[in-house]
Formats: structure tokens, C-alpha cells, sequence
């Protein structure tokens, strides 16, 4: 029977402690091979939360599938913060351009609601909202209402999704 571990690990930084050593113990597997891997995986992830899923076969075969870090880890990465604000209503942290967030948006297709690309910013845009983030200087929700009225369509020439 397959086994299916999945975790939030700290990207290229995972050890065998919890969550993975606890959860791969019993499955019988070399722990020690296997957080190694990992880090191999993720380390282009290096200071973000990355989601992972390691399978174990009956035969102790291991595969290990490297999901997109949560839009907050991205947005904290592009600006260069290592939390979102406290106080969002009245603490900004940063600020995200909207090349930024068409990047961010772009990394999250697989992970989206979205069919298109615009709606996809305006998730980006909606994760910046708690986190004290605005976006070409505003609030994010008011950005939103400027996308979705075409300000930024200009930008978006030729972009696909």
C-alpha cells in the first residue's frame, strides 16, 4: 500500500525532526536520505514555507512532489519582509507593483481559482489586504476596483495566461 506524508517545510532547510521525522519513521524509509532530497527540491525556496508530499511505495520506493509556497511566502520574498503587518488597517509593510503581482500571479496558476490572468491578480491582490501590503500605493481593494475598471490593461499587452 502507498503511503502519502505531506508537510509545510522550510524551503531547503528541512530537518528530521517534526513534521517529517514522526511521520516517516513508521513508513520505514532512510529519514535522513529523504530530508536531503527535499532540501535539494526546495532550496530555490530558501526562507519560505514550500507545501511537499513525499510517497512511499510498498517497495520503499520514494517520490517527492514540491508544491508552490502560499501567496503570502511569495509576496513577503518579492518585498523583501520577513512578516505582514499586525496591524494591516493601519500598518504598511511594503508595497508590490503590478509587474510584481502578474510575477506572483504567474507562479500561482497551478494553484489558483482563476481562469484568467487578471482574476489571478486580484487574488494576489486580495492575500496583500491582512498582510499591510499595498499595491502601486494603494490599498489592495482599491487597486482591485482600478484593475477591473482597466487602468492597468496597458501592462498587460500581450500578456497570456
Amino acid at each position: 500500500m502507498t503511503s502519502i506524508v505531506e508537510a509545510l517545510v522550510p524551503g531547503g532547510k528541512a530537518n528530521p525532526g517534526p513534521p517529517l521525522g514522526p511521520s516517516l519513521g513508521p513508513l520505514g524509509v532512510n529519514i535522513k536520505e529523504v530530508v536531503e532530497k527535499i532540501n535539494e527540491k526546495t532550496r530555490n525556496y530558501n526562507g519560505m514555507q514550500v507545501p511537499i508530499k513525499v510517497i512511499v511505495d510498498d517497495k520503499k520506493n520514494v517520490e517527492i512532489e514540491v508544491g508552490i509556497p502560499p501567496t503570502a511566502s511569495l509576496i513577503m520574498k518579492e518585498l523583501g519582509i520577513q512578516k505582514g503587518s499586525g496591524n494591516a488597517g493601519s500598518e504598511i509593510v511594503g508595497n508590490l507593483s503590478i509587474p510584481q503581482v502578474v510575477k506572483i500571479a504567474r507562479m500561482k496558476k497551478e494553484d489558483v481559482l482563476s481562469y484568467d490572468l487578471k482574476s489571478a491578480m486580484k487574488e494576489v491582490m486580495g492575500t496583500c489586504v491582512p498582510m499591510g501590503v499595498t499595491v502601486e500605493g494603494t490599498k489592495a481593494k482599491d487597486c482591485q476596483k482600478e484593475l477591473d475598471n482597466g487602468k492597468f490593461d496597458y501592462l498587460l499587452v500581450g500578456e497570456d495566461w
